[in-house]
């Protein structure tokens, strides 16, 4: 490579890169990685920082500034690259709660399915108001009114069908 004042000084992107590489590659990634908290993303933007500035460097005004062109560069695709990431973090699916164990899981579908067992053995009145309560969450006068009898009756109903399916349920003693 010739001086810079040499007649013949005419330095390609490829030498300028190059200089400029083995110069500040190093600082450039400490850089970014003060700025990202993440070295290998930090590689990554000043790599990517590299690559933009040959490919523009018919471009640039004054290649003497090159070395600053490469340092605003690192920060512009720093504060991309952390802006993706905040979308990203904010559209990432949140994580299920703990799941219980598989054993919980079969315990429940036992006691789920001797539950919908006894339902199904009560009397056509007491289950359609225990379903009505329970499952749709419905007040008594709602319920009153759905299946067309009074208040009272959901009442006597629902305490009747209670009381059999504890029967039912009820480990035998």
């Amino acid at each position: 490579m010739n001086p810079p004042n040499h007649p013949d000084a005419v330095v390609t992107a490829d030498e300028a890169i190059v200089g400029l590489y083995s110069a500040h590659y190093r600082s450039l990634v400490r850089l970014a990685a003060l700025l990202l908290h993440d070295t290998a993303a930090a590689e990554d933007v000043v790599q990517d920082a590299f690559v933009a500035t040959h490919h523009s460097w018919r471009r640039l005004r004054d290649p003497e500034n090159a070395l600053a062109y490469l340092r605003q560069s690192v920060v512009n695709r720093s504060r991309s690259r952390l802006r993706h990431q905040k979308v990203e973090d904010r559209k990432a699916p949140r994580p299920m709660p703990d799941a219980p164990s598989a054993e919980y899981g079969a315990l429940h579908a036992v006691e789920r399915s001797a539950v919908m067992t006894a339902l199904r053995d009560l009397p056509r009145r007491q289950r359609e108001v225990l379903v009505l309560r329970y499952y749709s969450d419905l007040s008594e006068a709602q319920i009153a009114d759905a299946l067309g009898i009074s208040s009272g009756a959901v009442k006597s109903h629902a305490s009747r069908g209670i009381a059999a399916l504890r029967d039912s349920l009820e480990p035998q003693r």
